[in-house]
């Protein structure tokens, strides 16, 4: 499947895309309800591993294993989001995306109640497997259903507001799983996130309507799904740009996934301290998300975003190696460089996706599932290295962010070449 080629300066040779039967519905805005549902969608992930990460060291210390097996849970729960979109997308793509979501919330409720009732760490994480590929429903089919409205800069720009509301999870889900530690133990957090399944799968089937119509589906089972996911595959800029998101968000987990163990352990900081320094490392990616959505993407050509923000992350990931190994200013230097690196995820991530997005006009759910595989994959690969050894480390952490970061820079260059 041949694709665009883009110049130095940014430039795109995209085809024009074939006319569709819903063309008044794709520029169509979303009602205020709809809207607040896909961007609950879009915080269900950062809700799920966020929610319980104070509670790491007490649930190691509960089921009397060690960090690296505990962050095994992270792992997994990231493992079932990688693998359980590269279901739920194509899924959707043939049967639409209405069903397949209301059947992968419902999953998620019951998983999380598993969770909650885990006697051992081996549960817990074939529990935190179940909740992952349960909540990839809501991820990959909310990206698919604002593909089959919207599209180029207008995609952008609504990807950023959902942001806004699904920005807010990583800011208050760290704050609210260290006060539930108050009030109850980690099961609670688990309880907490069954009951969120609960009203999203309430919220979905009275909020969400049904966006791609029976002949725009892709009914021929699994061949089509296959050609569908080869096609992406074999295409440059797409696979690029894929490969771009995939490290980013490598960089990010590395980040969600050693953070806790790391500023806690190592800087011997209480969970209500990490979340507030958790929480304003978010507010830097949510208010980072809105300007690019709101102003840069305006202004800039997207690889000029790209790049430079991709820069900026390797940066900061060299920031927090020096910081820790050559100047050794402890939590006063490591702490603002993971707040860029969470800044530059602000722009990286909604213009990788937004410009992946649009080579995939009649393959939205395939293309969001690959996206949504790939870099669940590699955080799930990438979160346990902050604790390799069974000892946190604040360099492991920086050496992985740095190493993702120049990865995903590597990644998107070769797609800037003249034309």
């Amino acid at each position: 499947m041949p694709g665009p080629t883009v110049d130095v300066d940014g430039d795109q040779n995209v085809p024009t895309a074939p006319d569709r039967s819903d063309t008044a519905n794709s520029t169509a805005p979303f009602a205020a309800a709809t809207v607040a549902v896909l961007g609950s969608l879009a915080a269900l992930g950062p809700l799920t591993t966020d929610l319980y990460l104070p509670a790491l060291p007490a649930l190691t210390a509960d089921l009397r294993s060690t960090a690296p097996a505990a962050q095994l849970t992270l792992t997994g729960s990231l493992l079932g989001m990688a693998f359980g979109q590269l279901l739920f997308g194509p899924l959707s793509d043939r049967t639409g995306r209405r069903r397949p979501l209301l059947a992968g919330l419902a999953l998620y409720t019951a998983a999380s109640v598993m969770c909650a009732l885990a006697t051992s760490m081996p549960m817990l994480v074939t529990g935190r497997a179940l909740q992952g590929a349960a909540g990839s429903a809501g991820l990959v089919i909310g990206r698919a259903i604002v593909r089959d409205r919207l599209e180029g800069v207008p995609m952008i720009r609504f990807l950023a507001t959902m942001g806004l509301i699904s920005g807010l999870a990583p800011i208050l889900a760290p704050v609210a799983g260290a006060q539930l530690l108050r009030v109850t133990d980690w099961r609670g957090t688990f309880v907490t996130l069954a009951v969120l399944g609960a009203l999203l799968t309430v919220g979905s089937a009275l909020g969400i309507r049904e966006t791609l119509p029976p002949e725009r589906r892709h009914g021929d089972g699994l061949g089509s799904t296959v050609r569908a996911i080869g096609g992406l595959l074999a295409d440059r800029p797409f696979r690029g740009y894929l490969l771009t998101s995939t490290f980013a968000f490598g960089a990010l987990f590395a980040y969600i996934a050693g953070s806790s163990v790391v500023l806690q352990d190592v800087y011997r900081i209480s969970p209500q301290t990490y979340s507030l320094v958790f929480a304003v490392n978010s507010i830097v990616l949510l208010v980072v998300t809105q300007l690019n959505g709101r102003v840069l993407v305006q202004r800039f050509r997207g690889p000029v975003l790209l790049v430079a923000a991709l820069a900026v992350a390797v940066a900061a990931g060299a920031a927090v190696v020096l910081c820790t190994t050559v100047w050794d200013t402890g939590l006063a230097g490591v702490w603002p460089a993971l707040a860029v690196l969470m800044g530059t995820m602000g722009v990286i991530l909604p213009n990788a996706n937004g410009q992946a997005l649009t080579m995939a006009p009649h393959a939205a759910g395939s293309a969001s599932a690959l996206l949504g595989a790939g870099t669940f994959l590699c955080g799930s690969l990438v979160a346990p290295l902050s604790s390799l050894g069974g000892h946190p480390s604040a360099t492991a952490l920086g050496a992985v962010v740095l190493g993702c970061s120049l990865l995903a820079l590597l990644t998107v260059l070769p797609l800037y070449r003249r034309g």
